[in-house]
C-alpha cells in the first residue's frame, strides 16, 4: 500500500520505530511478562523509564540542574490552570498570538490580575507583536511560542526581566532553546514528544512557592516535583511513547540535527506556496512557523478550497485541512513528518494549478 502522507496538527504523526516500540511493550514491557497497559508505576523497571525519560528531556534541551522536568495528565489547557495558581500573585502580563495564547489568559484571568501586554488579534494573529515594554512589576510574563492555528512562531529566546514562562506546545524539540531564560516550559506532548495524555513541564525550582493563595495538592507543582511526577498514578502509556520518540529525537542527532530537517522541509513548502497561482500564505513572512505551514487558495479562486482537499487526498495526503475556526489548510510539519511528505504535498500542488490553468 502507498505511504499515507500525514501532516495532522495533532495529535501528531510519531515515527514508526516509535510505534514499533510501543506495540511491542504493550504485548510484554521489558521482559516482565506484564503489558505496559498493566505495568504497575511502583515497578523498578517503570521507575527507570521515568528516570530515563527525564534524563532525556535534560540531555536533549540542555536543562540546567536548578531545573527539574514533571509529567502530568490533562494536557497543556490544564496547565494554563497550573501555572496561574502557582505564579500569579499580583498580576502578570500575557502575549496574546492566538486562540490557545487567548486561552491561557482567561484561566489567569479567572484567578486575578492578568491582561495582554500586547495582542496580534487587529491582524487575526497572522503576525507576532514587537516593540512592546515589559513592566519590572509583573509577576511573569507568558508566551505561546506557536501559534498552530495561525501559523505563526517566536523563533528565539527573548530577553525578559522578569519570569518567563513560556507554552511550547508545538514547537519543543524543534529547535534548540535556552531553558536557562525561562522560569518554566510546558506543552501537551502530542505535537513533538509523543501521543496525546501527558503534558511535561520544566520547571526552575526556585521559582516556586512565591503565591500565598492556597494550592490544592494536585494543582500545586510542588506536589509532583517532589514525588518524581508519581504522586498518583502517572499516565504510564503516553509517558513511554514519549520516552520512546525523545530516543529517537536523541539518534537523530539531537535538537540541533532536528532543527535543519525541520528548516528545510518548512522552506520547501513555503517556496511553493509563494510560486503558486492558486495559494497564497496566511503569516506574515518574518513571523512563519516551522511547524504549522497556513495557507489558502488565491484571491478570486475559493471556490476551489474542497476540490484541492480531495485532489489531495487521492495521493493519500491527509491532515491538511485548516483549523475549523480560520479555514483554508494547514500542513503541520512536526519532527516525524519527512521530506518525502513535504515533497509529495508540494507535487499534489504543482499537479493541482496545471490542472486548473
Amino acid at each position: 500500500m502507498d505511504k499515507v502522507h500525514v501532516f495532522n496538527a495533532g495529535p501528531c504523526l510519531l515515527p514508526q520505530v516509535v510505534y514499533d516500540k510501543a506495540v511491542e511493550a504493550i504485548k510484554d514491557f521489558k521482559g516482565t511478562g506484564v503489558s505496559l497497559l498493566s505495568i504497575s508505576h511502583r515497578t523498578k523497571e517503570w521507575e527507570a523509564t521515568m528516570d530515563e525519560t527525564r534524563a532525556l528531556w535534560k540531555e536533549l534541551l540542555h536543562i540546567p540542574d536548578d531545573y527539574e522536568t514533571v509529567f502530568l495528565g490533562g494536557g497543556a489547557s490544564l496547565q494554563f490552570l497550573y501555572v496561574a495558581m502557582n505564579y500569579l500573585e499580583h498580576k502578570a502580563a500575557y502575549l496574546e498570538t492566538g486562540v490557545w495564547a487567548k486561552k491561557a489568559l482567561k484561566e489567569a484571568q479567572g484567578l486575578g490580575n492578568a491582561y495582554a501586554i500586547a495582542s496580534s488579534a487587529d491582524r487575526n494573529y497572522c503576525y507576532i507583536p514587537r516593540g512592546y515594554e515589559i513592566p519590572s512589576d509583573i509577576d511573569y510574563l507568558h508566551i505561546t511560542t506557536n501559534n498552530t492555528i495561525y501559523g505563526t512562531e517566536i523563533k528565539e529566546d527573548i530577553d525578559c526581566p522578569v519570569p518567563l514562562i513560556a507554552d511550547m506546545s508545538s514547537d519543543i524539540l524543534s529547535r534548540p532553546v535556552d531553558v536557562s531564560k525561562y522560569a518554566m516550559i510546558y506543552g501537551g506532548a502530542q505535537k513533538n514528544a509523543g501521543p496525546a495524555g501527558v503534558a511535561f513541564a520544566i520547571i526552575r525550582k526556585d521559582s516556586l512557592g512565591k503565591v500565598s493563595r492556597y494550592l490544592p495538592t494536585m494543582l500545586d507543582y510542588r506536589t509532583h516535583l517532589d514525588k518524581g511526577s508519581m504522586f498518583n498514578t502517572p499516565p504510564v502509556f503516553s509517558i513511554y511513547v514519549m520516552n520512546e520518540t525523545l530516543k529517537w529525537v536523541k539518534a537523530m542527532g539531537g535538537v540541533d540535527a532536528i532543527h535543519a530537517l525541520d528548516e528545510k522541509k518548512a522552506a520547501t513548502l513555503y517556496a511553493e506556496i509563494d510560486r503558486n497561482s492558486l495559494f497564497r500564505g496566511t503569516a506574515d513572512a518574518r513571523d512563519r512557523s516551522i511547524m504549522n505551514i497556513c495557507f489558502v487558495m488565491a484571491e478570486g479562486r475559493e471556490e476551489l478550497a474542497d476540490e484541492f482537499l480531495a485532489f489531495a487526498k487521492e495521493r493519500r495526503i491527509v491532515g491538511i485541512k485548516g483549523h475549523r475556526s480560520v479555514g483554508g489548510f494547514r500542513a503541520s510539519t512536526y519532527n516525524a513528518c519527512t521530506q518525502e511528505d513535504v515533497e509529495a504535498l508540494v507535487k499534489a500542488m504543482q499537479d493541482f494549478e496545471n490542472l486548473k490553468k
